[in-house]
């Protein structure tokens, strides 16, 4: 797969929140459209609202993953142990690169030092849903 890190941040600059600029990026790859995933996704951005909670970027990319390999089954859930661990993986990398995924703390918010941008935040984010999710596509 060739990568659409970039592609991500040029829906940021677009206005995009990091969930919706990284979700967006790769809704083609799991049979989204893009409003319909813009739209799914616009509430879970800065931190899912409030600065407080998980990294918007990272939201976006475990939401893709879940959507790339659910089964879909609603009476009889059987993907949950297997999307929960890429979930855990894309966030265990991204943990790993940045300290953590608190958007608050990554923003530096309450002690003045920033330790990644949003744009930063979403290309790690892109990054690795791309190793986690789509190596082999």
């Amino acid at each position: 797969m060739i990568s659409r890190k970039e592609e991500t941040i040029t829906r940021h600059k677009k206005g995009y929140n990091c969930a919706q600029a990284v979700a967006c990026t790769y809704c083609d790859l799991v049979g989204m459209d893009e409003e319909t995933m813009f739209k799914a996704t616009e509430a879970l951005g800065g931190g899912l609202g409030t600065m407080e909670g998980t990294c918007g970027a990272v939201v976006g990319a475990c939401v893709v993953a879940g959507l790339s390999n659910s089964t879909g089954n609603l009476e009889k859930p059987d993907s949950k142990a297997a999307t929960g661990k890429l979930s855990r993986e894309i966030s265990r990398r991204f943990m790993e690169r940045n300290q953590t995924v608190t958007c608050k703390v990554l923003k530096g918010v309450g002690t003045g030092e920033m330790i990644r941008t949003c744009p930063d935040c979403i290309r790690d984010a892109a990054e690795f849903l791309e190793q986690v999710v789509f190596a082999e596509k």
